[in-house]
């Protein structure tokens, strides 16, 4: 069955103009539609923003900053965004429709890609990033999701700035964002950290991916692939793919490293990095097929696999400084070749070196036997993250270790009652009968929603700020029992609990409500006195209109209208009259009455005949009421007398 039948927005048109076809994809944040935009006649991406996120002004306000930010962002590889509104409770972007795939079907389907196709995917990748970077934009959560592949080869990069809902699958602490798989470890470190190397750690995880067909960091839950991030390096991918140039598992260790100061400093700087490591490449290594790669991705027909279309484009890159310092290059240790043996001498050792090498020998050899006898004195910490703590201290003294204090701490990521930390870390060899503390999980931090009924707004505001919460989006409702500027109520009621740092939406008192008087055809005098006597402000608009209804100096508009409410102290504007247009009237005696009447009316009069008795059967204007050069309000009748 076609799910997208039972979407309520398919077959419906957003705003009067994008009529919504089909569901694309649905996502934490948003749903994703293929919609024509109906006044251009045109086939664009239409991303809804999910209700429940649309009812948080902070979330909608910041989501409508950076759509409008990100729009301004124009290049080649970066999906553009045409537009943003709002229909009713619908938030959403109008976006460029890109027909194709995305990176994570292409690895879905073929596995591993010959490192030819990775950087083919990569370099555009980064120079899109690159542009965003030197604009002052951080993507935040680069992943094979986010890059397109449209069926002419375009590489395209998705959802630039745009923010990420919290859940379980992308993001680990109420403020960060981005997808566990692909996170810097300072964005878990320090949530709110974002700059250009955030972006380069992704990139760095996505390339690996590309290469070996998994990912570098995999676990049981969330939290195990975080812990990975935090404490363990992205492993060089020819750990996995034997044979791998050594210059790819550099590039992919410079841009993954754990202390951000190490990494290229933003895409531009990864980009030339890439290029470099392709150049030194043979033809022979960029075709090297990975033995992850699905047999659907040969092509017999050549040495070469190819599993994106011939035709992809690459764009030339961004410029790069080349006198600018390789700041974040980094070569890890791990990788570097070892240094060459000195060559052999002839002939045996001299005596001073064979008492140098007996002495080697002998501190070696008492070493030895000293670590023989205490090995048996230190065992490794187990493995405790996500345990209960009676599982830990079984573990713990399955292993001879002691538990020593057990600490409590509030965590998204970790169930209540969990071991969330443990001093020293899992996997380090510290002397049996040591203890080891351990920190287990109260669940998520949550509050109960103060009660701020009839408080003013800003201290409503205050309240909510120190009892742990985000004030949120403020909508402004009449109220006969509570004063103006005042809290109504709030979503969620007062004495709900929700976790620490949630949004809570007010509605705010304007007061009771004032039936707003008609004041138009009055004088600005008289509608002033009759307004301030029924409570409301007045101000007289600088602009004057032409009214053929009023004269000059009455009230010709009043905004808001008359049979409308407003609030105690709200403002009315009024517009005054300038009078009627003047015109000046054509001379048509003597003209025929049809060529009078076309006169006439062309030039905004309306036009009466008087004929009598002698005009019966005439033809010919021999009066009219206006004589020809003399003005005359726009719209009048000007009677012309025929014989």
């Amino acid at each position: 069955m076609d799910t997208t039948l039972q979407d309520p927005l398919v077959g419906q048109v957003l705003d009067g103009r994008y009529r919504v076809d089909a569901r694309i994809a649905v996502g934490g944040m948003a749903t994703v539609y293929r919609a024509v935009d109906t006044r251009l006649d045109r086939v664009l991406a239409l991303k809804v923003m999910h209700p429940a996120l649309a009812a948080d002004g902070v979330f909608v306000e910041r989501f409508i900053r950076e759509a409008k930010s990100v729009a301004r962002l124009a290049h080649p590889n970066v999906v553009q965004v045409f537009d943003q509104g709002t229909d009713g409770s619908y938030v959403y972007l109008a976006m460029e429709h890109i027909a194709g795939c995305t990176l994570r079907d292409v690895l879905r389907d073929r596995g591993a890609l010959q490192p030819r196709a990775a950087l083919d995917i990569l370099e555009p990748v980064l120079a899109a990033l690159g542009a965003a970077h030197r604009a002052g934009f951080v993507h935040r959560d680069m992943k094979p999701e986010n890059v397109l592949i449209g069926d002419d080869g375009r590489v395209k990069v998705a959802d630039f700035g745009l923010v990420r809902s919290v859940d379980t699958v992308t993001s680990t602490t109420g403020a960060v964002l981005g997808t566990v798989s692909y996170l810097a470890p300072e964005q878990i470190e320090q949530p709110g950290a974002a700059d250009p190397r955030v972006d380069v750690y992704a990139c760095g995880v996505v390339l690996y991916e590309m290469l070996t067909g998994e990912r570098p960091h995999d676990g049981d839950s969330p939290a195990i692939v975080l812990y990975k991030h935090l404490h363990e390096d992205v492993p060089p991918p020819s750990a996995l793919v034997p044979g791998l140039a050594y210059e790819l598992d550099e590039l992919v260790a410079s841009a993954t490293a754990r202390n951000p100061d190490l990494r290229p400093y933003d895409a531009v700087a990864l980009l030339a990095q890439a290029r470099e490591a392709r150049a030194a490449l043979s033809a022979d290594q960029l075709d090297a097929v990975p033995p992850q790669a699905t047999a659907t991705a040969h092509d017999n027909s050549d040495n070469r696999t190819s599993v994106i279309p011939r035709s992809l484009t690459v764009p030339r890159p961004l410029p790069v400084n080349e006198d600018e310092p390789e700041g974040g290059y980094h070569r890890t240790s791990r990788l570097e070749s070892p240094p060459p043996l000195p060559p052999r001498r002839r002939g045996g050792p001299r005596p001073r070196l064979m008492a140098i090498i007996a002495a080697v020998l002998l501190v070696l050899g008492v070493g030895a036997g000293v670590w023989y006898i205490n090995a048996g004195q230190f065992t490794e910490v187990p493995r405790l993250l996500e345990k209960t703590e009676a599982q830990a201290r079984d573990r713990l003294e399955s292993a001879g270790l002691d538990v020593g204090d057990v600490k409590e701490a509030y965590s998204d990521t970790f169930k209540r009652g969990t071991v969330m930390k443990s001093d020293p870390q899992p996997g380090s060899r510290i002397r049996s009968n040591d203890s080891v503390t351990l920190t287990i999980s109260k669940g998520p931090e949550t509050v109960r929603v103060p009660d701020v009924e009839g408080y003013r707004l800003d201290k409503a505001r205050s309240l909510l700020k120190d009892s742990g919460l985000e004030p949120g989006m403020v909508t402004r409702e009449f109220s006969d029992d509570v004063p103006k500027g005042s809290v109504i109520s709030t979503t969620p009621d007062k004495g709900t609990t929700r976790r620490a740092g949630s949004a809570i939406a007010l509605t705010v008192s304007k007061g009771s409500p004032i039936d707003v008087p008609d004041v138009t055809g009055r004088t600005v005098e008289d509608a002033r006195a009759e307004l301030l006597e029924a409570g409301l402000k007045v101000k007289v608009s600088p602009q004057q209109v032409t009214s053929s209804e009023f004269d000059k100096g009455q009230v010709a508009l009043q905004t808001p209208a008359d049979g409308r409410q407003a609030a105690e102290g709200d403002t009315v504007t009024l517009t005054v009259s300038k009078g009627p247009e003047m015109v000046e009237v054509p001379d048509v005696t003597g003209d025929k009455v049809d060529d009078a009447k076309a006169a006439l009316e062309g030039a905004g009069f309306q036009v009466d005949e008087d004929r009598g008795l002698l005009g019966l059967f005439g033809d010919t204007v021999s009066k009219q009421s206006v004589a020809g050069g003399e003005s005359a309000p726009k719209g009048s009748t000007i009677t012309i007398t025929i014989r």
